[in-house]
């Protein structure tokens, strides 16, 4: 029995997986962003170990004879984000996630400090990541910044209250800027470059190797027996991939939660910066990824209910799936609400209703959101076309891929199939439990991260892909001509 607990921007999910990967129990606790400030965003750790603390509770009573049994567990987590501790591993000030973006300016500088940290980190510099949010702090927050003994990301913030280890994977150090994907090592080029040494990161592990031991404390808090070993795990892209099997060269799928993600498991380190393609270390050995990374995923569409009124996110769905034409929304819509990575490095844009009339309907305006997602998607599509990596097909994960009707819609923007697995909106947490399972059993990769069973198959509806080639022309075009609107703001 394994336990895959992933650290997620909404929520922290939890999965317990039997031998034969049958999901025993699931659990999931709600998180909030605090927005103190324009482009920032922060979370106070605390919250995420109380909810790991809730999470376990509800497996250990949904499932007791199972939870007892567990052997191993494995983390997942959201990435880029900033926790700092003091020498004495107590927290500085809250966590600055990845959808922060007050380090725009930093990375201008990181950038000038380092030509070539695209070919190095795999990615030029973007506000979201580890490294410009310390330069960041430096310059805004000294005092803190001296006080800094140790950088953790979110899901090793969790790990350090487990095991009392400060340890991370390659594919959740790869977000920092500081991996030099191609060695899988700290580059103390970078590290120096943002005021930082070794002694300040965390130790580095492959996502397969046992990372530590649950201490006493810990143990004693979740109901799980102390020494239970802990795997590296993995950063959320990375084990949505091992979860949904995307492990050989040329795998692929598309991640729609909080954010998004479009991601090819490649066999080599092959950075593209030019296009902002993501080029990480997997979490398996001797395995990288590209990725276009999108900001904002099914976000948009939970905005968007609020924004009317609506509380049941599947009654709204199927009304506009009930009403749809077959045709593309009249109304378009940038999902950018904060900011975008891939393929603009945006921070400022933002997001926007166009072309709305006094007949538009609640139901064309949430077509139009869910279009709009899927119209980011194509983009990050073309951006990894440039990078070299192309796809016949993509499997889909997240809570996003929930909805055939939005799946449709991304087939038919995408133009190609999109593949629906068994478990798949539990990606990364399943990802996480297999990592435990590979790190516990010293069973190859290959024989662990199978391709779930397949669901659904969605394939393109020709129709509607030739009308969208248009609509989506026109996305892009209004992207452009507000740039500076959004910069000047």
């Amino acid at each position: 029995m394994y336990l895959g607990i992933d650290i997620g921007t909404s929520a922290v999910k939890a999965v317990l997986v039997g031998e034969d990967e049958q999901l025993f129990a699931e659990a999931e606790v709600p998180l909030t962003v605090s927005r103190p400030h324009p482009l920032w965003a922060e979370q106070n750790p605390q919250d995420w170990w109380r909810a790991v603390e809730t999470a376990l509770g509800g497996l250990r009573l949904a499932a007791p004879g199972a939870f007892a049994a567990v052997r191993s567990l494995g983390l997942s987590g959201q990435m880029h984000g900033a926790v700092l501790l003091d020498a004495a591993g107590e927290l500085l000030r809250p966590a600055i996630l990845w959808n922060d973006g007050r380090a725009h300016a930093e990375c201008a500088e990181l950038a000038r400090r380092l030509p070539g940290l695209g070919q190095v980190a795999g990615v030029p510099a973007m506000p979201g990541f580890t490294a410009p949010k310390l330069l960041w702090l430096a310059e805004n927050e000294p005092e803190t910044f001296r006080k800094v003994a140790m950088v953790l990301l979110p899901k090793d913030y969790v790990r350090f209250r487990l095991t009392g280890e400060a340890v991370t994977d390659m594919s959740d150090a790869a977000g920092t800027l500081w991996l030099d994907e191609a060695h899988r090592d700290w580059s103390d080029e970078i590290l120096a470059a943002t005021g930082l040494t070794r002694a300040q990161v965390p130790r580095l592990v492959e996502g397969t190797a046992v990372s530590g031991a649950l201490r006493a404390e810990a143990a004693e808090a979740l109901g799980l027996p102390p020494g239970l070993p802990v795997a590296g795990g993995a950063g959320d892209a990375a084990a949505g991939g091992i979860g949904i099997g995307a492990v050989e060269d040329g795998d692929a799928f598309l991640s729609l939660g909080t954010s998004g993600q479009y991601f090819v498991t490649t066999d080599r380190f092959r950075p593209f910066p030019e296009a902002y393609v993501h080029a990480f270390s997997h979490a398996l050995p001797g395995r990288w990824f590209q990725m276009a990374a999108l900001l904002n995923g099914a976000s948009a569409l939970a905005w968007t209910a609020r924004i009317l009124g609506a509380d049941d996110i599947a009654a709204l769905l199927a009304r506009t799936e009930a009403a749809f034409s077959g045709r593309p929304a009249r109304p378009l819509f940038l999902p950018y609400l904060t900011g975008e990575r891939t393929p603009h490095n945006d921070p400022h844009a933002r997001g926007v209703f166009f072309g709305l009339s006094p007949d538009v309907t609640q139901e064309e305006m949430v077509q139009a959101v869910l279009e709009g997602v899927a119209f980011s998607f194509a983009e990050a599509q073309e951006c990894l076309a440039r990078a070299g990596t192309h796809a016949a097909s993509v499997a889909a994960i997240g809570g996003g891929s929930r909805s055939h009707f939005w799946m449709r819609l991304m087939a038919s923007a995408l133009e190609r199939p999109v593949v629906l697995y068994s478990g798949g909106a539990k990606g990364p947490a399943f990802g996480a439990a297999r990592l435990a399972r590979i790190a516990t059993t010293g069973e190859g990769p290959a024989a662990v991260c199978r391709t779930p069973p397949v669901a659904d198959i969605i394939e393109p509806d020709r129709n509607l892909a030739e009308a969208y080639r248009p609509t989506f022309a026109r996305f892009k075009r209004l992207y452009r001509a507000l740039r500076g609107v959004f910069q000047a703001d």
